[in-house]
């Protein structure tokens, strides 16, 4: 899950999207249903399995969110997308206002990302891991 500081979301399954509109009508929350694996198991040689809990990823104070996502290239089955990597670099505005630039690039489907402003995140899981031979849970697994 985290290495010295940094929490890794390489292969997690994003179930949903969900927008927050803020109080202010300007900056709200984005919030991914994901399935957050928590730890990468050995079962074999060549075998992994993997622990996995359902969570929401929030990002608060989003602003300037862009999605990018294409299930049409290759003729996508509409299924979970799979994030590759997340970016973050620091924004200081003008106004001296500090937040993060954040881009979600997807392993899954190919070629798509979202990119936003936002001050941080929290993640919070909605169920104790289970131990999966996917690397995503079933609809059954899933809270």
């Amino acid at each position: 899950m985290m290495i010295g500081e940094k929490i890794h979301w390489h292969d997690n399954a994003i179930h949903g999207l969900r927008i927050l509109e803020g109080a202010d009508e300007c900056m709200g929350e984005l919030v991914l249903d994901i399935d957050f694996i928590v730890e990468w198991l050995k079962t074999g040689v060549e075998n992994l399995s993997w622990q996995i809990a359902p969570a929401d990823l929030t990002f608060h104070e989003v602003s300037d969110l862009i999605v990018t996502i294409d299930y049409a290239v290759g003729s996508a089955a509409l299924q979970p997308m799979m994030i590759h990597e997340i970016h973050r670099d620091t924004f200081n505005s003008p106004t001296g206002h500090s937040s993060f630039i954040w881009k979600i690039e997807m392993n899954w489907p190919a070629n798509s990302a979202i990119s936003f402003r936002s001050t941080g995140f929290t993640q919070v899981l909605r169920g104790e891991p289970v131990i999966s031979e996917n690397q995503w849970l079933m609809p059954s697994e899933r809270t």
